[in-house]
């Protein structure tokens, strides 16, 4: 499958000396819905910036469909729609002549029934002749997306998309962006929020420090990278584990009465049935027991925590 966008071998070093982007290689799929996590000052907003033609990069190319976002920069860009982390709309003017003038700055044909039908989607169509500064944080954040929708992109950049927004307003906005890839746009988000990646991206990449730390798709990033743990109610408390448990790295609860089994689900054997053998022999018993799986979160925290080592 041919990517709608590749990026190859990008940096970008500004003038002060900062390293903000370094050496990223990256493919985006059509259709598909791609996640980018890391911190603060990690390079989001840095990567997605060239790609949209507002940073220029030190080295390296870009191509959306093919095209080279330098040479045919007019055709490129207006096939990118983009939606940044800050509200920036003209508070004293409508949300229809909002929308409608995005449209027309990159040469659309006035189109109503677009316009209306984007409204509609994103649940603004009863505040269509309201003023901006009228709108909640929320309802200002939909009309930052339908002013990237106006002109109809085949890829749509969501900069901290939900940052401020209530959790009902965050999932229904989970489903404007699922309803988008399935009439055939390509999101791009990047996310504080990682049970938004978990909840939506069919794949996710991981930057921290200008560097792009991994590319998978998420169900099998998880199934890598995920533990498994678990976890034993006791029949009584313990004061410490005894040695003959200490090979199996268990954690034990301030109160006593927890242990905690942290094990490779893709290991050739999972220590269970060891486990379990052990602690009979030590004359320990459960009345309980269940397992967990590593969220996303766990997954990222443990990847920045290994690249700042």
């Amino acid at each position: 499958m041919t990517p709608i966008i590749s990026v190859s071998h990008l940096s970008k070093t500004y003038a002060s000396g900062f390293a903000a982007l370094r050496d990223i290689n990256l493919d985006i799929r059509p259709r598909e819905i791609f996640a980018l996590l890391g911190p603060n000052g990690a390079g989001k907003t840095t990567l997605i910036s060239i790609i949209c033609g507002i940073v220029t990069a030190s080295e390296g190319s870009v191509t959306v469909a093919e095209l080279d976002i330098k040479r045919d920069y007019r055709r490129v860009r207006a096939m990118i729609g983009l939606v940044p982390q800050e509200l920036t709309a003209d508070m004293f003017e409508t949300v229809w002549n909002t929308v409608s003038f995005s449209r027309g700055l990159f040469g659309r044909a006035p189109n109503p029934a677009y316009v209306e039908k984007i409204l509609k989607s994103l649940s603004l169509w009863d505040k269509k002749d309201n003023k901006i500064m009228t709108l909640s944080g929320g309802m200002k954040r939909r009309v930052m997306i339908a002013k990237a929708l106006s002109h109809e992109p085949q890829v749509l950049f969501l900069d901290e998309p939900t940052a401020g927004v209530d959790v009902q307003l965050r999932k229904e906005m989970w489903q404007v962006v699922r309803d988008l890839r399935d009439s055939g746009v390509t999101i791009i988000l990047t996310t504080h929020y990682i049970d938004e990646a978990e909840e939506m991206a069919d794949r996710v990449g991981v930057i921290n420090k200008g560097e792009l730390m991994l590319v998978e798709n998420k169900d099998e990033l998880m199934r890598k990278l995920g533990k498994k743990q678990l976890v034993l109610q006791l029949h009584d408390s313990i004061g410490a584990i005894p040695a003959g448990l200490d090979p199996h790295g268990l954690h034990l609860s301030e109160d006593g009465r927890q242990l905690t089994f942290t094990y490779d689900t893709r290991a050739e054997r999972t220590g269970i049935t060891a486990l379990l053998n052990d602690m009979r022999a030590a004359g320990i018993g459960f009345v309980d027991l269940n397992t967990t799986q590593s969220s996303l979160e766990d997954i990222f925290v443990d990847l920045v925590k290994g690249s700042t080592r």
